[in-house]
């Protein structure tokens, strides 16, 4: 456990995020992120005691009701029930791990000292970060579009005392759980609630964590293909590099350089093969696969993007002096990325159940269904199909939630870009594809067995052999769930 200075002059990379999750390190502010937010607060301060017209958001209501001037007494109580108003989430509960993403980048967002926020404020949030306190947040809500409003409003309510937190592992009301860390409950000052509530944090907390989460199952995809290629007795002259350089997506080389890698060595690979050619799912790899590499990288550089950037509303631009009301809080370009990395994990579950589905079909020296006495057992007849249930619920939400729109606040906010729900979708798929990964991995670890004394390369046994510490061969029939639950919990916490 370490520090990790928030900056508002670096460029923070997802990468530098993960190593502070990985490490367990608290926040503080660097000097500079907290220059700029005094700053700002002050220049914002100033401004209002002198600026006699209404500025949206700080001395006006909200939304469709922004005509509406709000007197001077007020304007604390605006931003108080602005929160509370706000609150009306519904759902599921938001994992912690995504929650703590939330407030890491609310954090990171409100450094650059264009929100107007108390620079108490900006601490408390820090104070809640730091204590493992993780305000209850809720799936649904969330337009994506004058940022993520009902979410944002439920991870902000606890700074006022209010609602509720998990801490310790369980719901609890947020006063409780501050008085006993002793953190003070803040008073919002004007313009405060709309720099919380506004932005794109719960959006963008689930695509840190979804393109995370992602580089790594789509490097297992590849180790668990290059297994069942193996099993199946599949031909490695598709994954030449020569092939994939007159073809020469990023991708599409890295995955056939990889599976390359992974058969070095292997036995099973110098027995003269009877077959010309394998099926699309074994041939194909290097193209499949690496088109969701592709699709990878550019989600993570818009991704980036999004985490460096300012988007609540209005902007306050000190140096030009100017109060801007503009529309940074929209969520289309994660809507976007979103609905494509949706569908490029969906991919990836799509081509490994076809080849579980081929790794049951008796063929390539293989017995029907993996088992040594077919018919008495049936086997692993039956985890396909729980693959081809899960592949096709994940076809299904690949449906673009950006392609959505729905008219709001009485027709001030009349474009949305569903980003959350794209955000949401997509971990669904995300853990499908785990899942059907999980059942590939099983099939292509029986199979192998099944084909022993042959060996494969030192790299693939030496996976198989930790991975039957957790997952034993299956010689006759037993209940399967058992298996295919042991066999996730492997993927997910393989590194």
């Amino acid at each position: 456990m370490g520090t990790y200075y928030i900056s508002n002059q670096k460029k923070l990379k997802l990468s530098d995020i993960q190593k502070c999750f990985e490490n367990d390190d608290v926040l503080a502010l660097s000097p500079e992120a907290e220059k700029a937010i005094l700053d700002c607060r002050n220049y914002l301060d100033e401004k209002v005691k002198k600026h006699p017209s209404p500025i949206y958001g700080i001395n006006t209501g909200f939304g469709s009701l922004c005509n509406v001037i709000i007197p001077d007494s007020d304007l604390e109580k605006l931003q108080e029930n602005l929160v509370k108003s706000h609150a009306c989430g519904f759902g599921n509960q938001v994992p912690n791990e995504i929650v703590k993403l939330m407030l890491f980048l609310k954090i990171q967002s409100l450094s650059y000292g264009k929100s107007g926020v108390q620079l108490q404020t900006v601490r408390t949030l820090i104070q809640l970060f730091n204590s493992k306190i993780f305000p209850v947040v809720y799936e649904q809500g969330s337009l994506g579009a004058s940022g993520d409003l009902a979410p944002l409003a439920h991870l902000c309510l606890p700074m006022l005392g209010l609602g509720e937190v998990n801490y310790k592992g369980s719901n609890q009301p947020s006063l409780n759980v501050l008085q006993e860390n002793g953190i003070a409950p803040i008073k919002l000052k004007s313009k405060e609630g709309l720099a919380l509530l506004n932005g794109t944090q719960f959006m963008s907390a689930y695509g840190c964590y979804l393109v995370l989460e992602s580089l790594k199952l789509n490097y297992f995809a590849d180790i668990v293909a290059t297994l069942s290629l193996e099993a199946f007795d599949g031909r490695m002259d598709p994954f030449k590099e020569h092939l994939h350089k007159i073809r020469p997506h990023a991708g599409q080389l890295t995955t056939a350089k990889t599976v390359l890698s992974l058969l070095e060595g292997s036995l099973i690979q110098k027995q003269e093969k009877k077959q010309v050619q394998d099926p699309y799912s074994f041939r194909c790899v290097p193209q499949v696969h690496g088109a969701s590499k592709d699709t990878l990288d550019y989600v993570s550089s818009v991704i980036e993007t999004e985490v460096n950037s300012v988007t609540d509303n209005p902007t306050i631009f000190a140096e030009h002096d100017e109060i801007i009301s503009g529309g940074n809080f929209h969520g289309q370009p994660l809507a976007l990325v979103l609905d494509f990395l949706c569908i490029s994990l969906s991919e990836l579950a799509s081509i490994s159940e076809r080849r579980t589905y081929l790794l049951i079909s008796g063929q390539r020296g293989l017995p029907a269904f993996l088992t040594p006495n077919p018919g008495l057992n049936s086997g692993f007849m039956i985890p396909q199909y729980t693959a081809a249930s899960i592949v096709s619920q994940s076809k299904q939400l690949c449906t673009p939630a950006s392609a959505d729109s729905i008219v709001s606040s009485n027709g001030q906010e009349d474009h949305v870009s569903m980003g959350a729900n794209a955000a949401t979708k997509c971990l669904t798929v995300l853990e499908n594809t785990e899942r059907v990964l999980a059942i590939e991995l099983m099939n292509a670890a029986q199979a192998l067995d099944l084909k022993r004394p042959l060996t494969t390369s030192s790299k693939l046994e030496d996976l198989i052999t930790n991975y039957r510490k957790h997952v034993p061969f299956m010689a006759q029939d037993t209940i399967v769930h058992d298996l295919m639950k042991k066999s996730l919990e492997f993927v997910k916490n393989w590194h």
